[in-house]
């Protein structure tokens, strides 16, 4: 390592576990956040076991534990209509040391924050990044016409990173023909730990329980032609949700009846960037490779990231480090993306022949192979880069 200093740029996710992992291998770190204080929106993600294993790495399991994190046990395919199963992936077929939690995501921002605050990780709050310049001696301009300078500079702030239009130039993206509506309500369903996947002509609906199974987290995308806005903060009616699903029924009717507030997602396509790095300026997460979220791995994806960048920078030179960062995680956010989107195509069958056969197959394989059927998620579920070099 000829690194000593660094500032991560976001206190996300990606960046708190970044900040976290160089601090531990005795880098000086500097957190840069716009927002007033350290916090998360509050909502439900999936920790996977491939996200799973660095916070183990990070020896935080205990305390996402502690924090009523919900262990699932399986991930349940619905049929719209009444709710009916389709096919169900067992989870607790999975190697004991590969668990699936449910979280709420302030929660999890909360634990890696009090980590990053044992690591000795500076916080500097209302910090408004206007760019950075790669160089020998990286330099991040903030809004306030003053900069900041550091040996490494990691980029974790999302998909309108300010790293990645100067290492990439303009970003190509394009409306993916979908919205995502996101909510949280009360668990007055006897929501079972699992997550359900409720499947509709054009649109499905993501349920699953977080907090200790007090709350439910919701996630209804549709198909639309309609452009919508990217990010999660735009407020919308809830009667419109209702009414893009209002021919679903069972469990899945009762829950959205029961949402009282609710945002509005565009989903954008973004390419995964194709230089993640120069002289001393990295990306991760989202602002390298946005991921939309039909296989629930944008933070697990964040969290490998993270990772995989601190540890080759405690092993190599910094611009040998960052070049192998990318190369190793090149292929494997590929991959996942490309996963992603199949799942989409998927859950959105309409009714028909191909509609009824994917079903039925499905089914079939969840009862006579059902091990097969987590097999078949070893390339993701078992991917632990805490044991790689």
């Amino acid at each position: 390592m000829d690194i000593s200093n660094a500032i991560v740029v976001g206190g996300g996710i990606g960046g708190l576990a970044v900040a976290t992992a160089l601090a531990r291998r005795g880098v000086a770190v500097t957190i840069l956040e716009q927002a007033p204080h350290i916090a998360e929106v509050g909502a439900g993600l999936q920790i996977s076991p491939n996200g799973l294993s660095v916070l183990r790495g990070l020896g935080l399991e205990g305390a996402l534990r502690g924090r009523n994190a919900v262990q699932g046990q399986a991930v349940v395919l619905r049929d719209y209509v009444a709710g009916k199963t389709v096919a169900q992936l067992d989870l607790t077929r999975l190697a004991a040391d590969q668990r699936y939690y449910f979280v709420h995501r302030a929660d999890l921002v909360d634990v890696l924050a009090g980590a990053a605050k044992r690591a000795n990780v500076s916080f500097e709050l209302n910090a408004q990044v206007a760019s950075v310049r790669p160089g020998a001696l990286p330099v991040v301009q903030m809004a306030n016409g003053s900069t900041r300078r550091a040996e490494l500079v990691v980029a974790a702030d999302g998909i309108h990173s300010v790293a990645r239009p100067v290492l990439n130039g303009a970003d190509d993206a394009a409306f993916a023909g979908q919205v995502a509506w996101r909510a949280l309500v009360p668990n007055r369903f006897d929501h079972p730990p699992e997550a359900h996947v409720t499947m509709g002509p054009g649109r499905h609906l993501v349920s699953y329980p977080v907090r200790g199974g007090t709350l439910i987290n919701l996630v209804a995308v549709e198909e639309r032609a309609e452009w919508a806005a990217e990010g999660w903060n735009h407020a919308d009616d809830p009667t419109h949700v209702r009414a893009a699903f209002a021919a679903f029924g069972g469990m899945a009717k009762a829950m959205l009846d029961a949402v009282d507030d609710v945002t509005l997602w565009g989903l954008h396509r973004h390419p995964v960037a194709a230089t993640w790095q120069r002289d001393g300026v990295a990306m991760l997460g989202d602002a390298a490779h946005p991921t939309l979220p039909f296989l629930a791995q944008g933070a697990n994806m964040a969290l490998e990231d993270a990772w995989v960048l601190a540890d080759h920078i405690a092993r190599l030179p910094r611009d040998a480090a960052l070049a192998a960062y990318q190369t190793a995680r090149l292929p494997r956010v590929r991959r996942v993306i490309k996963a992603a989107d199949g799942n989409a195509a998927r859950y959105h069958l309409r009714p028909g022949p191909l509609r009824s056969a994917a079903h039925l197959g499905l089914g079939l394989a969840s009862r006579v192979v059902p091990g097969r059927m987590i097999g078949a998620y070893d390339w993701l579920y078992g991917h632990d880069v805490t044991r790689q070099r």
